[in-house]
């Protein structure tokens, strides 16, 4: 989920950008500091903005630059478990699909897809359903709830989040709206076979 709170952090100015805007180089030392991070508390910035000077800068002995406190504001992403997330479907592997969210990837396991026994087709990257026909693709839209949530700080890309869509409400956009018609008594339109001509 994403959200905008004010944090407080250090940047270090290079001894040649001193004499430079403060504001401007605050902004942009920032930005290059603290997007794309991941905090302590599991959180991982996406934007920084209204960086501010708080307080006054500090020097250490043997290094040029100036070590300046700032306060901005940022939006950030946290994943949170049992959140039920919206996402693409961005890989299809025999195992499963990667559903990408906000800034990150979780594994829809093919067991956690719906409940049905799959087929994956690898060469045109979807995953079918023997019983229901019903098929995920790449691109697809789905609903997924997350489950699990092992967060690596140092390597985003080797964070293991997982999902499901195994329960009522979610899976691809589509099945979910022709199951609320269902439920509501109205039955997608049927196609009608073409008669051949003699």
């Amino acid at each position: 989920m994403y959200f905008l709170c004010q944090k407080e952090d250090t940047v270090r100015i290079p001894p040649h950008r001193l004499g430079e805007d403060e504001n401007s180089v605050l902004q942009e030392l920032a930005t290059a500091s603290f997007e794309g991070r991941m905090d302590s508390d599991s959180s991982f910035t996406v934007l920084v903005k209204d960086v501010t000077k708080n307080g006054e800068g500090r020097i250490v002995h043997g290094d040029g630059g100036v070590y300046q406190s700032v306060k901005y504001t940022a939006l950030v992403f946290k994943v949170e478990l049992n959140e039920v997330v919206q996402g693409t479907i961005c890989e299809v592997l025999k195992f499963g699909a990667f559903v990408r969210f906000g800034p990150l990837d979780g594994l829809l396991h093919i067991s956690q897809i719906m409940d049905d026994r799959m087929d994956v087709d690898e060469g045109n990257r979807r995953i079918i359903g023997k019983d229901t026909k019903r098929d995920l693709r790449l691109d697809d839209k789905v609903k997924a709830r997350i489950v699990t949530v092992v967060l690596n700080e140092r390597s985003l890309r080797e964070s293991r989040i997982g999902l499901t869509m195994r329960q009522k409400g979610l899976g691809k956009l589509e099945w979910t709206e022709d199951d609320r018609k269902k439920e509501r008594g109205e039955e997608a339109p049927v196609k009608k076979k073409k008669e051949k001509k003699e």
